[in-house]
């Protein structure tokens, strides 16, 4: 064998190894939900994200329909994603997912019987999903087969009433559905009728897992729109964000029932800006909550969270872009990530853990119609 020979076998070898290998690199890597009705997205994407560095690398994507949220199970070894598409095409989508090499294959899809799908939840031993349809108002159970793929039997249960403002609650609008940590109940958020119903779950019933009635229901303030909800890490209490009237509401959870502890505003007095309250996360201490504002605020605001659970704002900061319709803390506590869905960007803040302020890193992804991120730690 010649030297140039030998040379080349030994390069081409190291590039492959290096191909293989480079999910390796990152200490959390991201899945990325997109809209691909604007024709500049077409799924799910994969990127490594360097957490001491603050920067994304593609690894891999698959083509699915409007994955506008995702969630994953069984160790992230499966995705769950919502195909938000109206006229009863609505469904969700099982995924194999190798979070090594990045390869994602579909294993089957199945209809949400509703309209626009637009979030969706599992529980931790990977035996529901469970699917809030925006445009029909309804929640949806749906039992997981043994290789993760889903099954034909699913709950339905639809949600009636409406609430005072005549645009956008002239019916209910479920807008997600967020397990307790003990898993003992399913709470739901109506944006249309103003309430965070709260379901009892059997998890050995395999036809209807949630109570037909909710254990309890918590009426948000007229108008309001409660979208997104959060739970403590550490404290029995959870966060309520307000899409119409961008308001936070704490809330003592116990025992199946929800109650306020304390409502707080995302805007300053006399604003007249038009409000888009969309996502709320805690970082991973609980020494800090985010909440994100679309229609024409685009931005962050940022509260610290007191020994009792309750909020005092910190500061405001820009999204660098506009239509901050989700975003996501990396586990490290380090990094906040902003899915600006109408500016095409994912935008990497560096997070100070002491103050909770922001810093725009000058990092970016640029991707169509960002508009769910999920951390997998590697």
């Amino acid at each position: 064998m010649s030297y140039n020979h030998l040379f080349t076998k030994i390069a081409i070898f190291s590039f492959l190894f290096s191909c293989f290998s480079c999910t390796f690199c990152f200490s959390q890597n991201i899945l990325i939900g997109t809209y691909t009705n604007t024709g500049k997205s077409e799924g799910i994407y994969y990127y490594g994200f360097d957490a001491t560095k603050g920067k994304a690398n593609y690894i891999s994507k698959i083509v699915i329909e409007d994955p506008s949220f995702l969630t994953t199970g069984l160790n992230n070894q499966l995705i769950y994603s919502v195909d938000e598409l109206a006229n009863k095409l609505g469904g969700v989508t099982a995924i194999r997912f190798n979070k090594a090499t990045g390869s994602m294959e579909k294993l089957n899809s199945v209809l949400s019987q509703g309209d626009h799908p637009c979030h969706v939840t599992i529980d931790s031993k990977n035996r529901f999903v469970f699917v809030a349809n925006y445009t029909s108002g309804s929640l949806k159970a749906i039992k997981i087969n043994k290789d993760g793929g889903l099954d034909s039997t699913a709950q339905t249960i639809q949600h009636i009433g409406k609430s005072i403002n005549a645009s956008r609650q002239e019916k209910p609008h479920v807008h997600s559905s967020i397990l307790s940590p003990d898993e003992k109940y399913l709470l739901v958020q109506d944006l249309g009728t103003d309430q965070i119903t709260v379901h009892s779950i059997d998890f050995l019933n395999a036809a209807s897992p949630l109570s037909p009635q909710p254990v309890s229901v918590f009426n948000t303030t007229p108008g309001s729109g409660p979208r997104h909800l959060t739970f403590h890490p550490k404290k029995s209490i959870a966060y309520s964000v307000q899409e119409l009237d961008g308001t936070v509401n704490v809330m003592k959870f116990k025992k199946g029932k929800l109650t306020l502890l304390q409502t707080i505003t995302m805007v300053q007095k006399n604003e007249t800006r038009k409000n888009g309250a969309a996502d709320i996360h805690i970082s991973p201490d609980g020494k800090f909550l985010y909440a994100s504002n679309r229609g024409e605020f685009n931005e962050l605001v940022i509260y610290s969270i007191e020994s009792n659970g309750t909020l005092n704002y910190v500061s405001t900061q820009s999204t660098m872009g506009k239509g901050p319709r989700n975003f996501g803390i990396d586990p490290s506590g380090n990094y906040l990530l902003v899915a600006n869905q109408l500016s095409d960007e994912i935008v990497i803040f560096k997070r100070d853990k002491s103050t909770g302020l922001l810093t725009d890193t000058n990092n970016r992804i640029k991707i169509g119609a960002p508009v769910c991120i999920k951390f997998i730690a590697n």
